[in-house]
């Protein structure tokens, strides 16, 4: 176990994500210093994350289409998720309007921060 040190860079923050992962699947218990390196490592992450990679202000469905080219997903994912792809390819056209329930399965399956979803949108024009 190496020494906790600033994160600068994407090499530093490729280094504290490797570090915390094993963590993931074996949760440290609480007041070890297992634990204590768990916390401090994951907010250096997110620290850095914050400052380099700020969550942009998006209307809800530029949000989604950004979330999934970020990922790697296309349409197709998205109607995986939501269960139809007409339905994916409405939404992404803005054609019908995200409900609670698919904010919760995006949420759900993909860590789509919902509320960046769940916020009033212009739909378009018929």
């Amino acid at each position: 176990m190496s020494a906790i040190r600033p994160i600068r860079n994407d090499a530093d923050l490729a280094w504290a994500t490797a570090e915390i992962e094993p963590y993931f699947d074996n949760p440290p218990a609480a007041g070890t210093p297992e634990a204590d390196r768990f916390d401090i490592l994951a907010d250096l992450i997110e620290a850095y994350e914050n400052r380099n990679f700020p969550v942009l202000d998006l209307p809800p469905i530029d949000f989604l289409q950004a979330f999934m080219e970020m990922t790697g997903r296309d349409q197709a994912d998205l109607a995986d998720v939501l269960g139809s792809r007409s339905r994916a390819s409405e939404i992404l056209n803005r054609k019908r309007a995200l409900t609670v329930e698919m904010i919760f399965k995006l949420n759900q399956a993909w860590g789509v921060p919902s509320e960046n979803l769940a916020r009033p949108y212009a739909l378009a024009v018929a």
